[in-house]
């Protein structure tokens, strides 16, 4: 059964009385309310402020990555392991291919259920996460593949383990690496980008975002804690962070917004993977218009210009 928020309660009672009309197979009353449905839908989905904006990004039944890889990508192969660890399994990766293009993708992945969940660190990757998505990307560079990374994480994991493997300076060195790469790389916000764990797989030639993502560099909740020592307040520090795709292609920092379908990817997620594809493989052909040394220069024009301030 689908899941619906606070501001879905109308849409949900309609949906419901579809199905209602469909078992009674009174195809009058499922005409008027699928019109009134899509009215409700423009109705509310046309007006949301940016905490249920964020509360869309954290939707239990939108898509991770894997779920977009798993339509996306054919002849796919999951690489596994940092060579020096373990297996990180909030960082997948897979080589395979999108469309006609052979690439790399790498993702965060959250987890659905207790035990995936658990297996997935909720999305927060290690140190080995980070370093397995270093290892990938030089494989791409070694073959000549573009990559395409999917931002979903609440941020880095924050544990003692993980600090005392290096986890600032596995974050560090993923931004010193892919800064520099020689070849097209695409990062795109699927669901939540979060402080450092987004940032270490989103320094890119094109970083885009879902319509409905958030892209922070703390939680809105965490803010509140730190500013008014009240996590209560996470509505208020939604709306000051300016968190919302709107707010930072405004702000220049992201390079495009994409339109997943107005009622929210997890209501059709075939279409939401149709456009990261597309998004994918254009910004490919047009980076692969470039040479090596006009992408770079892009690449580091694009990153130096974040934060700049003119009076």
């Amino acid at each position: 059964m689908p899941t619906y928020l606070d501001f879905e309660s109308r849409i949900e009672t309609i949906q419901n009385d579809i199905e209602s009309a469909k078992a009674r197979r009174d195809e009058y009353a499922v005409e008027t309310l699928e019109a009134d449905l899509e009215k409700e839908v423009q109705k509310t989905y046309s007006s949301l402020n940016d905490y249920q904006k964020l509360h869309l990004a954290r939707h239990p039944d939108r898509p991770y990555s894997l779920d977009y890889i798993k339509i996306i990508l054919h002849q796919g192969y999951e690489i596994h392991g940092d060579r020096a660890f373990h297996d990180d399994g909030a960082m997948v990766c897979f080589v395979g291919m999108i469309g006609d293009v052979k690439c790399m993708v790498i993702g965060e992945q959250k987890g659905r259920g207790t035990k995936e969940k658990l297996k997935r660190n909720f999305g927060m990757p290690n140190p080995e996460g980070y370093r397995k998505a270093l290892r990938v990307v030089k494989m791409a560079e070694k073959f000549n593949l573009p990559v395409l990374m999917l931002i979903d994480t609440p941020g880095a994991y924050p544990g003692l383990g993980a600090e005392e493997r290096g986890q600032s300076e596995a974050i560090a060195r993923n931004l010193f690496e892919f800064s520099s790469c020689r070849v097209p790389m695409v990062s795109i916000v699927i669901g939540e980008g979060g402080s450092g764990g987004a940032l270490a797989i989103g320094v890119a030639d094109r970083l885009a975002m879902m319509r409905y993502s958030v892209f922070s560099v703390i939680s809105p909740e965490g803010c509140s804690a730190i500013l008014w020592n009240d996590p209560q307040k996470a509505e208020q520090a939604t709306k000051a962070m300016k968190i919302t795709p709107a707010d930072l292609l405004e702000h220049k920092l992201i390079d495009a917004v994409l339109d997943e379908p107005l009622i929210g990817a997890h209501r059709n997620r075939a279409v939401s993977a149709e456009i990261i594809k597309n998004y994918f493989l254009e910004s490919v052909r047009e980076l692969r218009e470039l040479t090596f040394d006009e992408m770079l220069e892009k690449r580091y024009q694009r990153l130096v210009s974040v934060g700049a301030y003119a009076e």
